[in-house]
């Protein structure tokens, strides 16, 4: 074999992203909200941990018919979280501890409350889903607003639909129909979100989830692939449009290839490897990278063409070792680039999906996970509360506990099935419980964990949601003094990875096989490796290592989540691993292998 192909290298591709929930984050003047004042208090905790990059979910004025992603000023602060001045604050506080402040841009919707939508209402001509970021309030340009898309009983897909004002068969991304009737214009709007947040047209000449700003020509009605359900998916009609990638490159080319910018867009739906690879290879000129979720999907059953979210479902080790095997490998000779992460605002906490959150095994487990991100060419994202092993909160919580409009319409759709096929019997929803508990973005969305005070030091008034009830141990405060805690773990993780190049651009092989709990793979660069083995289970078990290391490899010991000084020798024949246990050794090959 000869060199090994080594990627271009970035400042965006060495950063570490922390990303910040800003309502859950810390709220500086008690009225139960994170606010960006909060935000500025941490820098401090953020630059210790190791961050590079601050992003910020929305914070712009919104009437928070979800939670800031309908946006109805993209120049202003919601009053929530501050104001301009403060914003300025925090943007300077971040550049001058050496961090960089990234924002979240929503550009598939808005809100049915942004200015220029209001002055045309006022004129009886709604054009929403066509914003234009300059736009002219007075141009009339329009949207995909159906006259009247009520068809005949059944409609083309064969669902049976009454002749209420329904639209089309479609489902939104979070339950419902997509489409909403406007009684002044007599037409119908889409909505993949809530109705409250108006798909924009790009396809408007003079006019987030950035696979989805363009849409199947006509919006035809979703085949029927969930029998029984009068609404379908349809993300083969929004998601990766005909024309997402001329908007994507106007975009760039406008704007983005302007500025030393970070760019990562948001891919649902998808995982099909080359539509992914179509937005982020250098030379498309699109985008730095994208968030697909194949991991993220990996605990959701199917329902139809696309995932159900709430449903738990068994994952397998091979699965998961499949996707990231595949993503560490695909087109790295090409400069593709992945975003690497296991926690956001839409997902529960990794350490109850992929780990264990028993008492016993917790930390352990959360450290593994750790190893396995940080160990992952890519850039890293962080979401606030992981690098403390936060978990879900418990399932004793009831559905008043639970405040993301996805999980209510799902409980809603759920419950309205089973008031009819009950023949008024009592209705039990225990079963949507378990999976909520399992599965719901409410779990990411609890306020962050402090300190052991009150409402664990997030706030000093009543907190918009409950904090979780094992604040008073699991807590930055208790951690950040704790050697041996999951916050000291991450914070050297992230200091490892920074310090050895072959974690950040070295290519990846998988030598772990079809090993039933153990992930192990080997990641070089030309004269570097590094050799990571993962014990998913609680079980002890041992895995052999002698055909995979050359004879003239010297191997550290440089990340594990058990106290072990253990080295593996060159004749060693392998190693056993206890319960979840972890480990990174870094080496120099001075012979590389065929």
């Amino acid at each position: 074999m000869g060199e090994a192909f080594a990627p271009t290298r970035s400042w965006w591709k060495q950063a570490v992203v922390y990303q910040i929930y800003p309502i859950s984050f810390l709220d500086s003047n008690g009225d139960g909200f994170g606010d960006l004042n909060g935000i500025h208090a941490k820098l401090d905790y953020l630059k210790d941990l190791g961050v590079d990059v601050i992003w910020l979910s929305p914070i712009y004025r919104s009437p928070l018919a979800d939670m800031g992603y309908d946006i109805s000023d993209y120049q202003d602060i919601n009053p929530q979280y501050g104001t301009l001045d403060d914003w300025d604050s925090l943007l300077k506080g971040a550049h001058d501890r050496g961090m960089r402040l990234m924002m979240d841009l929503v550009i598939n919707h808005t809100s049915d409350e942004v200015l220029f939508l209001h002055l045309l209402l006022q004129e009886s001509r709604l054009m929403i889903s066509c914003l234009d970021l300059s736009v002219d309030s007075t141009s009339g340009s329009c949207s995909r607003v159906h006259p009247n898309p009520i068809r005949n009983e059944t409609g083309t897909s064969g669902v049976l639909r009454g002749t209420t004002k329904q639209g089309s068969d479609n489902r939104r991304t979070i339950g419902g129909s997509a489409w909403e009737w406007d009684e002044n214009t007599q037409e119908y709007y889409l909505h993949l979100y809530v109705a409250k947040q108006p798909d924009l047209n790009w396809e408007n000449p003079e006019m987030d989830v950035i696979n989805l700003l363009s849409k199947v020509d006509g919006l035809p009605d979703a085949p029927v692939t969930v029998p029984g359900e009068t609404l379908q998916p349809a993300s083969m009609y929004f998601a990766n449009g005909p024309r997402i990638h001329e908007f994507v490159k106007e975009m760039h080319a406008k704007i983005l290839s302007k500025h030393d910018l970070i760019t990562v867009g948001e891919t649902p739906f998808t995982h099909s490897a080359s539509e992914l690879a179509a937005y982020v290879l250098p030379a498309n000129n699109e985008l730095n990278m994208v968030f697909h979720f194949e991991i993220m999907d990996l605990d959701s059953p199917k329902e139809g063409q696309d995932f159900s979210p709430l449903v738990p479902k068994e994952w397998s080790l091979q699965e998961l070792k499949d996707i990231v095997g595949r993503w560490q490998k695909y087109k790295r000779d090409e400069g593709f680039w992945n975003a690497i992460f296991i926690e956001n605002h839409d997902h529960s906490r990794a350490v109850s999906r992929f780990g264990n959150d028993s008492d016993e095994w917790r930390a352990l487990s959360a450290k593994m996970i750790a190893i396995l991100q940080v160990t992952q060419s890519g850039t890293q994202f962080v979401y606030q509360g992981q690098e403390l092993g936060l978990k879900n909160f418990p399932r004793s919580w009831g559905i008043e506990e639970y405040k993301d409009i996805a999980s209510l319409n799902y409980w809603n759709r759920i419950l309205e099935g089973k008031k009819k096929d009950s023949g008024g019997e009592e209705i039990d929803m225990s079963n949507v419980l378990d999976g909520f508990q399992k599965k719901a973005r409410d779990h990411a969305r609890v306020p962050m964990q402090w300190d052991k005070t009150r409402h664990a030091g997030f706030s000093t008034g009543d907190p918009w949601m409950r904090v979780n009830e094992d604040y008073e141990q699991w807590n930055a405060e208790a951690q950040i003094v704790d050697p041996n805690s999951v916050h000291a773990f991450y914070k050297n993780a992230l200091r490892v990875r920074k310090e050895h190049d072959v974690l950040i651009y070295g290519d990846f092989e998988d030598i772990s096989g079809s090993h039933p709990a153990v992930f192990a793979y080997i990641r070089r660069l030309p004269g570097s490796l590094a050799l990571v083995i993962l014990n998913f289970k609680e079980n002890e078990v041992d895995f052999e290592l002698n055909t995979w290391l050359s004879s003239e490899l010297k191997l550290k010991l440089v990340l594990s989540n058990y106290d072990s000084g253990l080295l593996v020798a060159p004749e060693a024949q392998g190693v056993h691993l206890r319960g979840y246990e972890g480990r990174l050794y870094i080496g120099v090959e001075q012979i590389w292998q065929d």
